[in-house]
């Protein structure tokens, strides 16, 4: 008996023409993305080759680590376009942040208003080795600040691969979904692509983001989906029209 397999697209088949980018690391010197302008400039031109069109870039606020501000972002973005050597920048190339959901960021939210990806839409992230035990604690008084939780790459949160069911309390409780593209194409390793294949057949992605911090993520964009489910790629990057600027 002859079996037939269909190849696997590559992930490139999946960027629509006006794509917009909300995960990335590409002002210079801030986080442990792009270290200097040429990095930037390298890395847009390269994204824009792969066919996006609008950044929403988004460097980490993480006590101790980053101690990146509001303030300090939106000057960093202002002084960043004046430098770079590329035409319309200014009208897609906007920040918010990555805020690392901890005790500092409760209290940074209950005080001050955060940088979002769109009006109360703000992309936050857990640990890579636990979840905070407060987690649900801090999306309840997130939300009830009348912001909306975008959680970035839960794909990559190892210590949710074998309780799969803990990501569907998580959507319970208020948040979205980001999807990390390389993921799809097996960047973090089979385990992490194996939860992304999940989130995708129960439906339960909202965005896609590229997440890039060097000239090596873009080698990965241009390579073939590892996913079962990849079918449902093509609406979870039309999806990201909903923060288009």
């Amino acid at each position: 008996m002859i079996h037939f397999f269909k190849p696997k697209p590559f992930l490139l088949d999946f960027i629509p023409d006006d794509y917009v980018d909300i995960h990335s690391h590409l002002l210079p010197g801030i986080d442990d993305g792009a270290s200097t302008i040429e990095d930037t400039v390298k890395l847009i031109n390269g994204l824009e080759s792969l066919g996006f069109t609008k950044f929403i870039t988004t460097p980490h606020i993480m006590s101790g680590v980053w101690n990146n501000t509001k303030p300090g972002i939106e000057e960093k973005l202002e002084n960043t376009i004046a430098e770079l050597p590329i035409s319309t920048i200014k009208e897609r190339f906007s920040a918010a942040a990555e805020y690392m959901i901890d005790a500092e960021f409760r209290e940074l939210f209950k005080n001050e208003p955060l940088l979002t990806l769109r009006d109360n839409y703000v992309l936050v992230e857990i640990s890579y080795l636990s979840a905070p035990i407060q987690l649900y604690d801090i999306l309840f008084e997130l939300q009830t600040c009348g912001y909306r939780p975008v959680l970035a790459h839960p794909e990559r949160y190892n210590f949710y691969h074998h309780t799969l069911q803990e990501y569907q309390k998580l959507k319970n409780a208020g948040c979205l979904f980001q999807l990390n593209m390389l993921s799809a194409t097996g960047y973090y390793g089979a385990n992490v692509s194996k939860a992304a294949d999940y989130l995708l057949a129960h439906d339960l992605i909202d965005f896609v983001g590229s997440d890039v911090h060097h000239s090596r993520h873009l080698d990965y964009i241009r390579k073939k989906v590892v996913l079962k489910n990849h079918k449902h790629l093509s609406t979870i990057f039309q999806n990201n029209s909903f923060f288009d600027f």
